[in-house]
């Protein structure tokens, strides 16, 4: 029984950093939107000392100058950074979530995942790094960073294979134009070509007949006269 107990707290031990996560919204989660409040929420998963600050690092596309604080915990401020920015003063009460917000001018047009990348920081000094990318079809990593995954923007290009079916559906509508043009041209020739060859092939018998009535009635000629001219006996 014991051994199963220290198993059990064992396992849960192991489980418990894993579970917590940072994770992010937006009130537009649509790409290219503007005056976008994004909202955090730092799962607390130290047991000895509450979440002091939270430090971000924007995804490509986001600029620090585009980011202004929302709404902070009492005590905490917004301190801008090369790559992003950080919020925190007075640590959090011990198993309280740290939940912020931040207002971005424009999300990215054409983006429909950004990772935003954070290392938490306790009240003890302990520092929990939520910054491995996670990948589209692909196993969520340990320590996940953030993600907010968008809608395409209102203006986005069609991808390239929408963007070949009209051409294949364009293709069908050519052909039949083409075809009755051509399916009219077949019969031609052949409605020409066929008088000439009915014609050459139905006269030659004809003056074989007249040949041979000609020379039938040169020798009935021949004969009547050789009888007439024949002496009688």
């Amino acid at each position: 029984m014991t051994v199963c107990s220290v198993a059990s707290l064992a396992v849960a031990a192991l489980a418990a950093p894993a579970s917590a996560h940072v994770e992010v919204s937006a009130d537009k989660a649509q790409a290219g939107a503007t005056n976008v409040t994004v909202t955090f929420t730092g799962e607390a998963e130290n047991a000895n000392a509450g979440i002091k600050s939270e430090r971000v690092v924007l995804p490509t596309g986001i600029a620090p100058a585009d980011v202004s604080p929302g709404k902070l915990p009492s005590g905490w401020t917004f301190s801008p950074g090369t790559d992003g920015f950080t919020v925190g003063g007075k640590p959090l009460e011990t198993g309280t979530d740290a939940v912020w917000s931040i207002k971005i001018a424009k999300l990215p047009d054409g983006l429909t995942r950004l990772s935003f990348k954070t290392l938490e920081t306790y009240g003890d000094g302990k520092v929990s790094r939520w910054i491995e990318i996670q990948q589209p079809g692909q196993a969520e990593p340990g320590n996940p960073a953030p993600l907010l995954i968008l809608k395409r923007a209102a203006n986005a290009p069609p991808s390239p294979k929408a963007a070949a079916s009209p051409k294949r559906s364009a293709t069908p509508s050519a052909t039949p134009s083409a075809t009755p043009s051509t399916a009219a041209a077949l019969p031609t020739d052949p409605v020409r070509s066929e008088p000439a060859a009915s014609t050459g092939s139905s006269t030659w018998w004809i003056w074989v007949v007249v040949v041979a009535l000609l020379v039938v009635g040169a020798l009935l000629f021949l004969l009547r006269r050789r009888r007439t001219s024949a002496p009688p006996n």
